[in-house]
């Protein structure tokens, strides 16, 4: 038969029951099994444990007897009805309570008693006898728990009893307390107790235990949490549980790529090579050093033999590097210190007065006059390439366009920034809808809540659940999404979202056929949620699902968490 959901536990005063154990004075509903763990002396009596089986819904459960009951048990009561209240894997539920009457234990009925879910698993007692714990699994449990005490603290409840004996590793994962609650407890003593268990599980307990030490944010918690100081502990459960929640991973620091042993990488680029284009190479790398005020060599250019004998020859009768001194004449104006035009260095020999040499001042001038002319010379054939293809070409092409006989011109795409966006169409209509969260430890994300999405009311809305520590879902997973399913492949151009709460950035993923793993839908689109956003697609896609995938939270006053209003799927006209 399945269980019942969780509710809220009924009181029983002294109710009677037709038949009950004689060892405990529990209704007959409740058949006790065993003895659990050692008895609980408190202000009020003591606690005894018994594992129990509910003979009504055939499950085993924990069965917690208070000597004496009546008016001695009522506190106690009361607490675990307050606990009743609450839904969390981190605390046993609580399934029923009774006060009981004073003096008459053992009379069916007559024990004050509170039944809890019974946990199978190892306790954490158990755990730490071989040593400390992973620092993994030690940033996972405690989390796990501090949570489920934060919540018992918001619903007004101190917990207590947060012992190695009663924190049990469930087999799924989880970690869960039994005895909940304890017969009295405190805010401050619920810090302290965390405290203590991260310690023991840092540095284990039995014979495997050692010094406390570990990652240094943990041990500086454990001591904060542990610390009576003024302004050195910890101001609540619920902080101890951000603090808790898992660090990004980081992998190991790059190394820089393609260093040898010198640590330039270029040499062994170059040693891989053949050598002698490496020897090559390092000869073109070298560094040229001047002396202070000497000039920057000059590319070689080809030597011009000057002819200066015979009557001119015909053109082509040289060579490429040849020119015919006779047919060169002097430059029409001299400069002022003599010189002559820039004419090949053979001409101006033969033109000079029988001198065999220039003197150093003449050489520097040359120089000069092709470090600057060559650029010079360069620019202006370019701009000249560039008049004579603007005035042929183009004026070609024109008259081409014009001609009412000629063929048009195909015309080339003038980019992305050219094309008009998809025009919009009717709404899409949703057949269905599911939370995607391939990444996700199997608990629920407000499920119920995803056909709120596209009701029509953008005030009834889907949330994620809260998370802390971080606005990326706690560094637990990289997102979560709503999965729809338009009926059939569709053309799209964009997607309209309404949130109450902006600020969460989302994708919007699409693809023709259901996918299990978010690679299987491309991105079409990633926006910052707004109270009304628009998502325009860059080209009209065709896709029957859309996912609109959830990367980052909002922080709030739970934790860190987003929200969907109201989603609209527009069609390409």
């Amino acid at each position: 038969m399945p269980e019942q959901p969780p509710r809220r536990p009924e009181q029983h005063r002294g109710s009677t029951v037709s038949m009950a154990s004689t060892t405990t004075g529990l209704p007959d509903r409740y058949r006790p099994i065993d003895r659990v763990g050692p008895d609980e002396t408190t202000e009020t009596g003591v606690i005894q444990c018994w594992r129990a089986k509910d003979r009504v819904l055939n499950r085993d459960v924990a069965v917690r007897v208070h000597t004496p009951a009546g008016p001695a048990a009522h506190g106690w009561i009361t607490r675990a009805l307050t606990a009743g209240g609450l839904a969390t894997p981190a605390l046993a539920m609580v399934y029923d309570a009774s006060e009981g009457r004073a003096g008459d234990d053992d009379s069916p009925g007559g024990a004050a008693y509170v039944v809890n879910e019974w946990i199978d698993g190892e306790t954490l007692a158990d755990r730490l006898r071989s040593g400390p714990m992973p620092e993994r699994e030690v940033r996972l449990v405690l989390r796990r728990l501090a949570e489920g005490v934060a919540e018992a603290h918001r619903a007004g409840l101190a917990v207590g009893g947060l012992t190695l004996d009663n924190v049990v590793l469930r087999p799924n994962g989880l970690v869960g307390l039994r005895a909940v609650p304890a017969a009295a407890g405190t805010f401050d003593g619920d810090v302290t107790a965390l405290g203590a268990l991260l310690e023991a599980c840092l540095t284990g307990t039995g014979p495997g235990a050692r010094p406390l030490n570990g990652p240094s944010d943990l041990v500086a918690l454990a001591r904060r949490a542990r610390s009576s100081e003024p302004g050195q502990g910890l101001s609540s459960v619920a902080a101890m549980a951000a603090l808790l929640a898992e660090r990004p991973r980081t992998g190991p620091t790059p190394q820089p790529a393609n260093r040898g042993d010198d640590g330039d990488g270029r040499r062994r680029r170059l040693r891989d090579r053949r050598p002698e284009a490496a020897e090559a190479d390092e000869r073109d790398d070298d560094p040229v050093r001047l002396e202070p005020g000497t000039l920057p060599p000059v590319p070689q250019l080809p030597r011009v033999r000057p002819v200066t004998t015979g009557a001119p020859l015909p053109a082509g009768a040289l060579g490429g590097d040849t020119v015919d001194a006779s047919a060169l004449e002097r430059s029409g104006a001299a400069q002022e210190d003599g010189s002559f035009g820039m004419l090949p260095a053979g001409a101006r020999d033969e033109a000079d007065s029988g001198e065999d040499e220039y003197d150093d001042e003449d050489g520097a001038g040359r120089h000069r006059l092709v470090v600057v002319g060559l650029p010079l010379l360069a620019l202006a054939i370019v701009i000249g390439l560039a008049f004579w293809f603007g005035s042929s070409v183009l004026s070609v092409t024109g008259s081409v366009d014009e001609d009412p006989g000629s063929t048009p011109s195909a015309t080339a795409p003038s980019g992305d920034a050219g094309e008009p966006a998809p025009a919009d169409g009717p709404t899409a209509t949703v057949s269905a809808a599911q939370v995607f969260d391939p990444f996700g430890d199997g608990e629920p994300e407000n499920d119920d809540e995803v056909p709120l999405t596209y009701d029509g009311d953008p005030a009834t809305t889907w949330s994620t659940l809260s998370y802390r520590g971080s606005p990326a879902f706690g560094n637990l997973k990289p997102g979560v999404g709503i999965l729809y399913d338009l009926g059939s492949a569709q053309a799209l151009s964009g997607v309209s979202l309404a949130s109450p709460v902006p600020g969460a950035t989302v994708e919007i993923r699409t693809a023709e056929d259901a996918g299990e793993q978010l690679d299987d839908f491309a991105v079409a689109g990633d926006e910052t949620l707004g109270t009304e956003t628009e998502v325009a697609f860059d080209e009209a896609t065709t896709a029957r699902y859309v996912l609109v995938w959830v990367t980052g939270l909002v922080d709030g006053a739970d934790g860190f968490s987003a929200q969907l209003g109201e989603v609209g799927f527009r069609t390409a006209g």
